[in-house]
């Protein structure tokens, strides 16, 4: 495992770069299943045939641009302009049933978690085909990260970069994240959880537990528990970044040594400064929270300049 840790500026990328909003821009969109999915593919600041970045959303109600109804920040849009400003082209989506394809929506009882990896597998297929591009990369956020892993596992690509992905299975973020409940709602929701881990679906649910396990949404869970980000990094055969903000309030640092442990061949990339929504934000976690819904906040230039980098030394 190479790790190393972005304190400065780096001289790849100016800032002016990552405001750059005059990139040619084109509506895209794959059929997968019978439905249809949105994306926008950005062009790279180059004339010849260019590296693409497939950038893959995170969880809930994400869109293409990394908003959703709670956080309006553009972190994946100006992802998206930064890297074509280095001539890196990026293609990002709406997923099924967010923004422009929320038509591409199915009941929510037939939702399994391949479902997101079988799209993701979709456009990287539309990109191995499209002769403007010579490599694809895929960049998976958040969750996104997960669902990047297992569609690389089926169709390859030639890099692939974790940013601020989790280490662990679902069902142990949960009872993370109810941590500071009751004992008596932990007490439950592990129970509950238990039961879908052995892949089966559970009724006895008690009404302060039951948006987050209603019977709806409980097959879609079993197929997302039993997958281990750290057992689905092992199988990728491309190069690997795993990249991490120090200022992340979602996602540890373990998480991101774990994962970059779990490949001695990769790369961790540390992010002094930069959060989960991958901008540049200090230690206050108040104002860290304030910063999901500023879309003028900038991202974190050393990450642009770290993936400009990696992204150049990698996809050959």
């Amino acid at each position: 495992m190479k790790k190393y840790i972005l304190l400065s500026l780096a001289l790849l990328c100016s800032f002016g770069a990552l405001y750059a909003q005059d990139r040619t821009e084109s509506e895209i969109s794959i059929v997968n299943n019978n439905l249809t999915i949105y994306g926008t593919l950005k062009l790279g600041d180059t004339i010849k045939p260019t590296i693409v970045a497939l950038i893959i959303a995170g969880s809930g109600p994400t869109d293409r641009d990394g908003n959703n109804p709670a956080a309006n920040n553009n972190s994946l849009n100006m992802l998206a302009n930064a890297l074509g400003s280095n001539g890196i082209s990026s293609l990002r989506y709406d997923k099924r049933g967010v923004g422009k394809s929320k038509n591409a929506f199915i009941k929510e009882e037939n939702l399994r978690f391949e479902d997101y990896v079988s799209d993701a597998e979709a456009w990287i297929k539309k990109l191995k085909a499209d002769k403007r591009f010579t490599k694809v990369v895929i960049i998976g956020h958040s969750e996104g990260s997960l669902i990047g892993m297992l569609s690389i596992e089926h169709v390859g690509a030639d890099v692939f970069i974790s940013l601020s992905g989790a280490a662990k299975p679902a069902n142990e973020i949960i009872m993370e994240q109810l941590k500071s409940s009751p004992k008596d709602i932990q007490h439950e929701a592990q129970r509950i959880i238990d039961v879908l881990v052995t892949g089966k679906t559970t009724e006895n649910v008690p009404s302060y537990l039951y948006q987050l396990f209603r019977p709806s949404v409980q097959p879609y869970m079993i197929s997302w528990f039993k997958y281990n980000p750290v057992d689905e990094l092992k199988k990728i055969k491309a190069p690997t970044v795993i990249v991490h903000g120090m200022n992340d309030i979602q996602v540890s640092t373990d998480d991101a040594i774990q994962l970059a442990q779990a490949r001695p061949s990769s790369s961790l990339m540390v992010v002094k400064g930069m959060n989960h929504i991958l901008k540049r934000m200090d230690e206050n976690k108040e104002k860290n929270i304030e910063s999901y819904n500023d879309p003028k906040l900038p991202l974190s230039v050393d990450l642009v300049s770290g993936l400009v980098e990696y992204i150049y030394n990698n996809a050959r």
